[in-house]
């Protein structure tokens, strides 16, 4: 079972994502919590393998309460799931270790599908914002190169930037997804980087991908 926290300070926005989950069998709504502080203590508590999280919420916001969650519990996946569009929330939610970002209007499938990617380790990004920041942050950094990176790496790499799960990676290479999961934390490490969402965004940085193609990605 994945077990998931509900945060949003909207009652009706937390019911609504609790009667959509209950209704799969994988899955566990183990709580919800109207604000930042509450999610943070919840977590500490109940460590729960997914947190749906909005961003603007009062006492203690959503970016603030990520932080403090990963420093909790850095097993816990964060997805959030908010009304806001600004590219900078989705770019700090990603640098505090967001796994997905989602807006409130993402259909039914979307969420509960985002829910079991993230229990994974898996990212999705709503195409309708991730055009504007991925072209932001698709900039080179400073520092990091790509030849630090094994022939097989980079290719990992830029499955990931397409959006390829370990599985499709396996496939596509033809090779065992132990094995990709070992390139994946090898990419992590070279890089500094410090999830498969930010080695993604990495790759788009890099023009290993076109951004199209990333978009386009299932």
């Amino acid at each position: 079972m994945i077990r998931v926290l509900i945060v949003d300070d909207h009652t009706v926005v937390r019911q609504g994502l609790r009667f959509l989950l209950d209704q799969e069998s994988d899955i566990e709504v183990i709580g919800e919590a109207a604000n930042g502080r509450l999610a943070i203590e919840m977590v500490r508590d109940q460590v729960p393998a997914v947190v749906l999280l909005d961003l603007l919420m009062p006492d203690v916001d959503g970016l603030t309460a990520l932080r403090e969650i990963k420093r909790l519990s850095p097993a816990t996946q964060v997805v959030i799931l908010t009304s806001h569009h600004g590219d900078a929330g989705l770019f700090d939610a990603v640098k505090a270790g967001a796994v997905s970002y989602l807006l409130k209007t993402s259909g039914v499938e979307t969420v509960v599908e985002s829910v079991r990617a993230a229990a994974r380790g898996e990212s999705v990004l709503d195409p309708s914002v991730a055009a504007k920041v991925l072209e932001e942050m698709r900039r080179p950094h400073q520092g990091d190169a790509v030849d630090q990176l094994s022939r097989r790496e980079v290719d990992v790499l830029t499955a990931l930037a397409r959006g390829r799960s370990n599985k499709e990676i396996a496939r596509e290479l033809s090779i065992g997804e132990e094995t990709v999961k070992t390139h994946v934390s090898n990419i992590l490490s070279k890089l500094h980087l410090a999830d498969r969402t930010q080695a993604a965004i990495y790759g788009l940085q890099q023009r290993l991908v076109p951004l199209d193609d990333a978009l386009e990605a299932p």
